[in-house]
Protein backbone atom coordinates (compact mmCIF):
# COMPACT_ATOMS: atom_id res chain seq x y z
CA UNK A 1 0.00 0.00 0.00
CA UNK A 2 1.55 3.50 -1.25
CA UNK A 3 1.97 6.02 1.94
CA UNK A 4 -0.41 8.28 -0.72
CA UNK A 5 -3.56 5.27 -0.10
CA UNK A 6 -2.59 5.13 3.41
CA UNK A 7 -2.97 8.61 3.72
CA UNK A 8 -6.47 9.37 1.90
CA UNK A 9 -8.10 5.79 3.63
CA UNK A 10 -6.26 7.29 7.12
CA UNK A 11 -8.03 10.57 6.24
CA UNK A 12 -11.52 9.39 4.93
CA UNK A 13 -11.90 7.13 8.21
CA UNK A 14 -10.65 9.99 10.66
CA UNK A 15 -13.38 12.11 8.72
CA UNK A 16 -16.01 9.16 8.83
CA UNK A 17 -15.75 9.29 12.71
CA UNK A 18 -15.98 12.90 12.82
CA UNK A 19 -18.89 12.77 10.40
CA UNK A 20 -21.25 10.52 12.64
CA UNK A 21 -21.54 12.55 15.21
CA UNK A 22 -23.29 15.14 12.40
CA UNK A 23 -25.22 12.91 10.21
CA UNK A 24 -25.93 9.51 9.21
CA UNK A 25 -25.88 10.76 5.54
CA UNK A 26 -22.89 12.47 5.78
CA UNK A 27 -21.24 9.40 7.40
CA UNK A 28 -22.12 7.25 4.49
CA UNK A 29 -21.11 9.40 1.82
CA UNK A 30 -17.86 9.28 3.28
CA UNK A 31 -18.06 5.50 3.61
CA UNK A 32 -19.37 5.40 -0.11
CA UNK A 33 -15.90 6.95 -0.74
CA UNK A 34 -13.56 5.46 0.80
CA UNK A 35 -14.91 2.42 -0.25
CA UNK A 36 -14.35 3.35 -3.84
CA UNK A 37 -10.52 3.18 -2.96
CA UNK A 38 -11.32 -0.20 -0.92
CA UNK A 39 -11.83 -1.20 -4.56
CA UNK A 40 -9.51 0.06 -5.53
CA UNK A 41 -6.79 -1.50 -3.65
CA UNK A 42 -8.82 -4.60 -4.37
CA UNK A 43 -8.55 -4.38 -8.23
CA UNK A 44 -4.46 -3.69 -7.42
CA UNK A 45 -3.89 -6.38 -5.17
CA UNK A 46 -5.52 -8.69 -8.00
CA UNK A 47 -3.13 -6.95 -10.62
CA UNK A 48 -0.26 -8.03 -8.14
CA UNK A 49 2.42 -10.44 -9.26
CA UNK A 50 4.33 -10.79 -6.06
CA UNK A 51 2.77 -13.60 -3.84
CA UNK A 52 4.90 -11.99 -0.83
CA UNK A 53 3.34 -8.25 -1.53
CA UNK A 54 -0.28 -9.63 -1.69
CA UNK A 55 -0.10 -11.48 1.21
CA UNK A 56 1.37 -9.37 3.65
CA UNK A 57 -0.74 -6.28 1.95
CA UNK A 58 -4.75 -8.47 2.02
CA UNK A 59 -4.73 -8.74 5.45
CA UNK A 60 -4.72 -5.19 6.23
CA UNK A 61 -7.10 -4.11 3.78
CA UNK A 62 -9.39 -6.88 4.84
CA UNK A 63 -9.11 -5.51 8.30
CA UNK A 64 -10.14 -2.37 7.29
CA UNK A 65 -13.20 -3.88 5.01
CA UNK A 66 -14.39 -5.24 8.10
CA UNK A 67 -14.15 -1.74 9.56
CA UNK A 68 -16.50 -0.13 7.07
CA UNK A 69 -18.93 -3.21 7.40
CA UNK A 70 -19.31 -2.40 11.12
CA UNK A 71 -20.41 1.31 10.55
CA UNK A 72 -22.33 0.35 7.40
CA UNK A 73 -23.56 -3.02 7.76
CA UNK A 74 -26.29 -2.85 4.93
CA UNK A 75 -23.62 -1.79 2.62
CA UNK A 76 -24.07 -3.89 -0.13
CA UNK A 77 -20.77 -3.15 -2.09
CA UNK A 78 -18.46 -3.32 0.76
CA UNK A 79 -20.33 -6.64 1.73
CA UNK A 80 -19.55 -8.44 -1.66
CA UNK A 81 -16.29 -7.18 -1.78
CA UNK A 82 -16.01 -8.91 1.78
CA UNK A 83 -17.18 -12.01 0.71
CA UNK A 84 -14.84 -11.88 -2.40
CA UNK A 85 -11.87 -10.92 0.07
CA UNK A 86 -11.94 -13.70 2.15
CA UNK A 87 -12.81 -16.24 -0.48
CA UNK A 88 -9.89 -15.58 -2.26
CA UNK A 89 -7.78 -14.86 0.59
CA UNK A 90 -8.51 -18.41 2.27
CA UNK A 91 -8.10 -19.80 -0.63
CA UNK A 92 -4.89 -18.44 -2.28
CA UNK A 93 -3.35 -17.98 1.56
CA UNK A 94 -4.54 -20.24 4.16
CA UNK A 95 -6.54 -23.31 3.15
CA UNK A 96 -2.99 -25.35 2.43
CA UNK A 97 -1.44 -24.59 5.08
CA UNK A 98 -4.53 -24.43 8.10
CA UNK A 99 -7.57 -25.89 7.18
CA UNK A 100 -9.45 -24.70 10.52
CA UNK A 101 -8.48 -20.83 9.45
CA UNK A 102 -9.31 -21.33 6.03
CA UNK A 103 -12.51 -22.74 7.24
CA UNK A 104 -13.27 -20.10 9.77
CA UNK A 105 -12.65 -17.43 6.39
CA UNK A 106 -14.51 -19.06 3.79
CA UNK A 107 -17.42 -18.90 6.13
CA UNK A 108 -16.63 -15.37 7.52
CA UNK A 109 -17.20 -15.02 3.34
CA UNK A 110 -19.97 -16.73 2.80
CA UNK A 111 -21.55 -14.75 5.77
CA UNK A 112 -21.05 -11.50 4.08
CA UNK A 113 -22.45 -12.54 1.55
CA UNK A 114 -25.59 -13.79 2.73
CA UNK A 115 -26.26 -10.12 4.56
CA UNK A 116 -27.16 -9.26 1.07
CA UNK A 117 -29.41 -12.14 0.17
CA UNK A 118 -31.18 -11.55 2.98
CA UNK A 119 -32.80 -8.66 1.79
CA UNK A 120 -34.29 -11.17 -0.18
CA UNK A 121 -37.76 -12.24 2.38
CA UNK A 122 -38.40 -15.30 0.54
CA UNK A 123 -34.86 -16.83 0.58
CA UNK A 124 -34.08 -15.36 4.14
CA UNK A 125 -37.50 -17.49 5.37
CA UNK A 126 -36.25 -20.59 3.16
CA UNK A 127 -32.61 -20.61 3.52
CA UNK A 128 -32.49 -23.06 6.45
CA UNK A 129 -35.69 -25.18 4.92
CA UNK A 130 -35.70 -28.10 2.61
CA UNK A 131 -34.05 -27.93 -0.38
CA UNK A 132 -37.33 -27.75 -2.56
CA UNK A 133 -38.36 -24.81 -0.92
CA UNK A 134 -34.49 -23.21 -0.46
CA UNK A 135 -34.03 -23.79 -4.56
CA UNK A 136 -37.09 -22.41 -5.56
CA UNK A 137 -36.96 -19.47 -3.62
CA UNK A 138 -34.08 -18.35 -6.04
CA UNK A 139 -36.12 -17.76 -8.39
CA UNK A 140 -36.98 -14.64 -6.47
CA UNK A 141 -33.66 -12.87 -7.61
CA UNK A 142 -32.55 -11.52 -11.15
CA UNK A 143 -29.62 -11.18 -13.30
CA UNK A 144 -28.34 -8.15 -10.93
CA UNK A 145 -28.15 -10.87 -8.08
CA UNK A 146 -25.46 -12.95 -10.09
CA UNK A 147 -22.09 -11.63 -8.26
CA UNK A 148 -24.06 -11.90 -4.66
CA UNK A 149 -24.94 -15.33 -5.59
CA UNK A 150 -21.66 -16.33 -6.79
CA UNK A 151 -18.94 -15.32 -4.27
CA UNK A 152 -21.67 -16.63 -1.47
CA UNK A 153 -21.96 -20.35 -3.26
CA UNK A 154 -18.29 -19.81 -4.00
CA UNK A 155 -17.02 -19.37 -0.18
CA UNK A 156 -19.66 -21.77 0.75
CA UNK A 157 -18.98 -24.55 -1.41
CA UNK A 158 -15.04 -23.91 -0.59
CA UNK A 159 -15.78 -24.72 2.98
CA UNK A 160 -17.86 -27.49 2.04
CA UNK A 161 -14.83 -28.85 -0.34
CA UNK A 162 -12.27 -28.17 2.75
CA UNK A 163 -14.18 -30.30 5.26
CA UNK A 164 -15.66 -33.40 3.31
CA UNK A 165 -14.90 -35.46 6.46
CA UNK A 166 -17.78 -33.75 8.04
CA UNK A 167 -21.11 -35.04 7.64
CA UNK A 168 -23.07 -32.00 8.65
CA UNK A 169 -20.96 -29.81 5.80
CA UNK A 170 -21.50 -32.02 3.33
CA UNK A 171 -25.26 -31.87 3.38
CA UNK A 172 -24.71 -27.86 2.56
CA UNK A 173 -23.45 -29.12 -1.08
CA UNK A 174 -27.12 -29.27 -2.42
CA UNK A 175 -27.70 -26.07 -1.45
CA UNK A 176 -24.17 -24.56 -2.74
CA UNK A 177 -25.24 -26.41 -6.06
CA UNK A 178 -28.63 -24.89 -6.31
CA UNK A 179 -26.92 -21.45 -5.73
CA UNK A 180 -24.41 -22.29 -8.59
CA UNK A 181 -26.94 -23.70 -10.99
CA UNK A 182 -28.69 -20.54 -10.74
CA UNK A 183 -25.41 -18.75 -11.71
CA UNK A 184 -25.34 -21.08 -14.77
CA UNK A 185 -28.82 -20.25 -15.84
CA UNK A 186 -28.37 -16.56 -15.33
CA UNK A 187 -24.84 -15.91 -16.59
CA UNK A 188 -22.24 -18.72 -17.25
CA UNK A 189 -19.55 -16.55 -17.67
CA UNK A 190 -19.28 -14.49 -14.74
CA UNK A 191 -16.11 -14.70 -13.22
CA UNK A 192 -14.48 -16.57 -16.30
CA UNK A 193 -17.09 -19.08 -16.28
CA UNK A 194 -16.39 -19.83 -12.23
CA UNK A 195 -20.10 -21.84 -12.03
CA UNK A 196 -18.38 -24.13 -14.41
CA UNK A 197 -15.51 -24.26 -12.52
CA UNK A 198 -16.91 -25.22 -9.61
CA UNK A 199 -19.46 -28.09 -10.92
CA UNK A 200 -15.82 -29.25 -13.05
CA UNK A 201 -14.43 -29.74 -9.34
CA UNK A 202 -17.41 -31.25 -7.97
CA UNK A 203 -18.21 -33.48 -10.50
CA UNK A 204 -14.96 -34.71 -10.47
CA UNK A 205 -13.64 -35.17 -7.53
CA UNK A 206 -16.60 -36.81 -6.04
CA UNK A 207 -16.84 -41.05 -6.24
CA UNK A 208 -19.90 -41.12 -8.57
CA UNK A 209 -21.77 -42.97 -5.88
CA UNK A 210 -21.84 -39.77 -4.29
CA UNK A 211 -22.68 -38.08 -7.50
CA UNK A 212 -20.04 -37.79 -9.15
CA UNK A 213 -20.02 -37.68 -12.92
CA UNK A 214 -16.59 -37.18 -14.78
CA UNK A 215 -17.82 -36.99 -18.13
CA UNK A 216 -19.64 -33.93 -16.66
CA UNK A 217 -16.75 -32.35 -15.07
CA UNK A 218 -14.76 -33.15 -18.17
CA UNK A 219 -17.63 -30.76 -19.99
CA UNK A 220 -17.88 -28.15 -17.12
CA UNK A 221 -13.83 -27.43 -17.20
CA UNK A 222 -13.81 -27.12 -20.90
CA UNK A 223 -16.15 -24.83 -20.84
CA UNK A 224 -14.69 -22.72 -18.45
CA UNK A 225 -11.30 -22.90 -20.15
CA UNK A 226 -13.24 -21.25 -23.24
CA UNK A 227 -15.45 -18.53 -21.38
CA UNK A 228 -11.59 -17.50 -20.38
CA UNK A 229 -9.95 -18.15 -23.41
CA UNK A 230 -7.40 -20.18 -21.38
CA UNK A 231 -6.04 -17.55 -19.11
CA UNK A 232 -7.53 -18.13 -16.14
CA UNK A 233 -5.16 -20.57 -14.68
CA UNK A 234 -7.02 -22.23 -11.98
CA UNK A 235 -9.50 -24.12 -14.64
CA UNK A 236 -6.61 -25.82 -15.46
CA UNK A 237 -5.22 -26.12 -11.95
CA UNK A 238 -8.65 -28.23 -10.81
CA UNK A 239 -8.91 -29.76 -13.95
CA UNK A 240 -5.67 -31.97 -13.14
CA UNK A 241 -6.35 -31.85 -9.33
CA UNK A 242 -9.88 -33.34 -10.01
CA UNK A 243 -10.61 -34.98 -13.00
CA UNK A 244 -7.35 -35.91 -14.01
CA UNK A 245 -6.31 -37.87 -10.47
CA UNK A 246 -10.25 -39.46 -10.60
CA UNK A 247 -9.69 -40.55 -13.97
CA UNK A 248 -6.20 -41.52 -13.22
CA UNK A 249 -4.87 -39.64 -16.63
CA UNK A 250 -1.48 -39.15 -15.33
CA UNK A 251 -0.45 -38.29 -19.40
CA UNK A 252 -3.48 -35.12 -18.69
CA UNK A 253 -2.48 -34.86 -14.90
CA UNK A 254 1.35 -33.73 -16.00
CA UNK A 255 -0.02 -31.67 -19.58
CA UNK A 256 -2.51 -29.61 -17.40
CA UNK A 257 -0.09 -28.35 -15.09
CA UNK A 258 2.77 -27.62 -17.08
CA UNK A 259 0.16 -25.22 -18.86
CA UNK A 260 -0.23 -23.50 -15.85
CA UNK A 261 3.15 -23.50 -14.72
CA UNK A 262 4.81 -22.67 -18.33
CA UNK A 263 1.99 -20.07 -18.88
CA UNK A 264 3.48 -16.22 -19.22
CA UNK A 265 3.64 -13.37 -17.11
CA UNK A 266 0.62 -11.28 -17.46
CA UNK A 267 -1.75 -13.31 -19.73
CA UNK A 268 -4.80 -11.59 -17.78
CA UNK A 269 -3.55 -8.66 -16.11
CA UNK A 270 -6.90 -8.45 -13.80
CA UNK A 271 -6.59 -11.91 -12.42
CA UNK A 272 -2.37 -11.99 -12.16
CA UNK A 273 -3.21 -12.64 -8.67
CA UNK A 274 -4.79 -15.69 -9.02
CA UNK A 275 -2.85 -16.73 -11.74
CA UNK A 276 0.32 -16.95 -9.51
CA UNK A 277 -1.65 -18.35 -7.25
CA UNK A 278 -2.02 -21.43 -9.51
CA UNK A 279 0.78 -21.57 -10.98
CA UNK A 280 2.22 -22.06 -7.12
CA UNK A 281 -0.23 -24.45 -6.67
CA UNK A 282 0.27 -26.36 -10.11
CA UNK A 283 3.65 -26.64 -9.11
CA UNK A 284 3.24 -28.41 -5.09
CA UNK A 285 0.56 -30.85 -6.97
CA UNK A 286 3.09 -31.90 -9.53
CA UNK A 287 5.59 -32.54 -6.58
CA UNK A 288 2.61 -34.99 -4.84
CA UNK A 289 2.45 -37.01 -8.53
CA UNK A 290 3.87 -40.26 -6.75
CA UNK A 291 0.80 -40.00 -3.86
CA UNK A 292 -1.89 -39.34 -6.53
CA UNK A 293 -0.40 -42.62 -9.65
Amino acid sequence: MTNAKKFLISAALSAGFLLSAQGCSLTQLTIGATSGIIDGGFKAINRETDLDIAAQAIPADLKLLDGLIIEAPNNEKLLLLGAQGYTSYALGFVEDSSKERASVFYLRARDYGLRILFENEDFKKHFNGDLQDFTNSLDEFGDDDVPAIFWTANAWGNYVNLNRDNVDALAQLPKVEAMMKFVLKHDQSFFYGGAHLFFGTILGSLPAMFGGDTVAAREHFEKAIQIADGKFLMAYFYYAKSYAVMTQNKELFESLLHKVIDAPANLLPDQNLANEIAKQKAEALLKQESDYF
